[in-house]
C-alpha cells in the first residue's frame, strides 16, 4: 500500500497543476465503470448479503453512486472557480488584490463499509476527483465478492497512480489508517472511528469521519400519524435497517402511541406482506450482526420491554437458513436496554413517550450528538423550536433520510457522530486546498502603513485606525 500512494503521490506532483479536462476524464470513467457494470455489481452485493434487492442495489448503490458524479461534473467549473475576495482599505484603493485557489490535496484515503460498498466508495469519490485527486480505497471485508470486482475493473478504468482499491480485514485497514495520505475519509462505527483519528493523527492527516449514532425520529402532536409511520418503516426497513442514518428510535406524544405502533404494523404489512421469499427485503449481512441483533432482542424482552414482531404472514424464521429478520417494535424501552444504548443498526425499532416537545428535546439532548434528527408535524413553533434546541449533524423534516440525497447539502456528522462534511460543492470544497494569495500594488505600501523603520507618525496613525475599526 505504501508503494501505490508513493507511486500516487509522484504521478500527481508530475501532473500539476491538475486540468479541469483531466478531472472531467477521470469522472466520465468513474461513471462508465458503473454504468457499464451494474449487473455485475448487484450480483455481487446480493452474493455478499446472502440476498439483497437488485431494485434496491440499483437505487441506493448504483444510482445513487452515479448521481453526484455526473453532478461532479456538471458543477465543475464552478466550484474550480479561483474566489476573489475584499482587500483591507485602504490597500483596494491602492491596487492590492485577493483571492482564494482551489488546489488538490494530492492523495486521499477512504475506507468504505459494508452496508453501502460502493455508494460509500464511489459517492465520496466524485468530489476526490473533482477537486483533482488521486485516491486510494479500502473496501470492507464483509463484502468480499464487491470488493474483488473492484479490484478487478478499477484495474481495467484507471491505471493504479490514479484510483486504486485494497482489500483485506482488520490488520489492512489499520496499516491503511496509518499511512500519510493528504485527507483520509471513513465511514463506520464511532469505536473505529476513534482508532482511524489515532492513526491518522501521527501523520497530521486531516480527517473526515462519517459514523453514526442513534438518530430519532420526533411525532408531533400535529404529525398525520398514518403518512409518518410509513415513511419511518420505509427508511427503517430499506437495507434491512442497516443505515447509518436510519431512524433509531421513535419519541411520540404519550397519548398517541397506540396510534403509531398500529401505524408501524400496517405500514410495514403493507410494504412488506411475507418477508422470507420476499425479493425486495435485504437480509442482515452475516451471522454475527444477526446474533447481536437478536440478542439485543432478547435483552430488551428480559428487561421487560414488549416486543412486537411485525410478521404478517407467520413465517417460521427460526426455522429457516435465512438471516432475513422482521421488524421487531420495542415498547416500554428503558436506558437499561441495549438497543437504547447502541446504535442499532438493524430493523429494531425502540418507542418511547413524552408529554412536551421540551420533554422530547430533553431526550435527545442527553445522549451523544446524533447524526441525523427527523420530525413530523404542522405545528411550525414546535419545529422551530426543536430545530433551536437541538443539535444534530443533519435534519429530514415530514420524512426520514432524505437529506443525504440532496447533493448540495453537507453531509456529515457532529461530535460522536461524525467531523467534516462531503457531498457536492461541501465535498469538492473538503478534498481540496484553499490557497490564499495576495498581490501587493506596486506603492511603496509599508513606508503609508507605517511598518517601515524608523515608526513615527504614520506607525501611530495605522495603529489608532486598526484599533478603532
Amino acid at each position: 500500500m505504501q508503494s501505490i500512494l508513493d507511486a500516487q503521490r509522484a504521478a500527481f506532483m508530475a501532473e500539476l497543476p491538475v486540468t479541469v479536462a483531466a478531472r472531467r476524464d477521470r469522472l466520465r470513467r468513474a461513471i462508465a465503470m458503473l454504468m457499464g457494470n451494474q449487473q455485475r455489481f448487484c450480483d455481487a452485493l446480493c452474493d455478499d448479503f446472502g440476498h439483497r434487492s437488485q431494485e434496491q442495489s440499483l437505487l441506493t448503490d448504483i444510482a445513487a453512486s452515479i448521481a453526484p458524479l455526473r453532478h461532479a461534473l456538471k458543477q465543475l467549473d464552478r466550484w474550480s472557480r479561483p474566489e476573489k475576495k475584499p482587500v483591507l482599505f485602504p490597500l483596494g484603493l491602492l491596487g492590492g488584490r485577493a483571492w482564494v485557489e482551489y488546489q488538490p490535496k494530492g492523495v486521499v484515503g477512504i475506507i468504505a463499509p459494508w452496508n453501502f460498498p460502493v455508494n460509500l466508495v464511489m459517492s465520496p469519490l466524485a468530489g476526490v476527483l473533482a477537486a483533482g485527486n488521486r485516491a486510494m480505497m479500502k473496501t470492507s471485508e464483509f463484502t468480499p465478492r464487491v470488493a474483488a470486482l473492484f479490484e478487478e475493473l478499477g484495474a481495467r478504468y484507471f491505471d493504479a497512480s490514479e484510483v486504486a482499491f485494497v482489500s483485506g480485514g482488520a490488520e489492512v485497514g489499520k496499516a491503511f489508517a496509518a499511512l500519510p495520505f493528504d485527507h483520509l475519509l471513513f465511514t463506520g462505527a464511532t469505536g473505529i472511528g476513534r482508532h482511524i483519528l489515532h492513526a491518522a493523527a501521527d501523520n497530521l492527516t486531516p480527517v473526515t469521519l462519517e459514523l453514526g449514532g442513534k438518530s430519532p425520529v420526533i411525532l408531533g402532536r400535529s404529525a398525520d400519524i398514518a403518512r409518518a409511520t410509513e415513511r419511518v418503516v420505509i427508511g427503517k426497513m430499506l437495507n434491512a435497517g442497516q443505515i447509518c442514518l436510519a431512524p433509531d428510535y421513535l419519541l411520540v406524544p404519550a397519548d398517541r402511541e397506540e396510534a403509531v405502533v398500529a401505524g408501524l404494523q400496517a405500514a410495514a404489512s403493507a410494504q412488506y406482506p411475507t418477508l422470507l421469499a420476499n425479493t425486495d427485503y435485504t437480509a442482515i449481512i452475516n451471522d454475527r450482526h444477526h446474533e447481536r441483533l437478536t440478542g439485543w432482542i432478547e435483552d430488551a424482552r428480559a428487561k421487560g420491554a414488549e416486543v412486537i414482531v411485525v410478521n404478517p404472514a407467520n413465517e417460521d424464521f427460526a426455522g429457516s437458513n435465512s438471516r432475513k429478520l422482521p421488524l421487531h417494535i420495542i415498547r416500554g424501552a428503558t436506558d437499561a436496554m441495549t438497543v437504547m444504548q447502541e446504535e442499532i443498526f438493524g430493523p429494531i425499532l425502540p418507542i418511547r413517550s413524552y408529554d412536551t416537545i421540551d420533554d422530547a428535546i430533553a431526550e435527545v439532548n442527553r445522549r451523544d450528538r446524533p447524526l441525523a434528527l427527523y420530525h413530523f408535524g404542522t405545528d411550525e413553533a414546535e419545529r422551530r423550536r426543536l430545530l433551536d434546541r437541538t443539535i444534530s449533524g443533519g435534519v429530514t423534516l415530514d420524512d426520514v433520510v432524505f437529506h443525504v440525497s440532496q447533493e448540495e447539502l453537507p453531509f456529515g456528522g457532529i461530535g460522536p457522530s461524525g467531523m467534516g462534511a462531503y457531498h457536492g460543492e461541501a465535498g469538492f470544497r473538503t478534498f481540496s486546498h484553499a490557497r490564499s494569495i495576495y498581490r501587493q500594488p506596486k506603492i511603496d505600501v509599508a513606508r503609508l502603513a507605517g511598518l517601515k523603520p524608523p515608526y513615527g507618525a504614520a506607525t501611530r496613525r495605522s495603529i489608532a485606525k486598526q484599533i478603532k475599526g
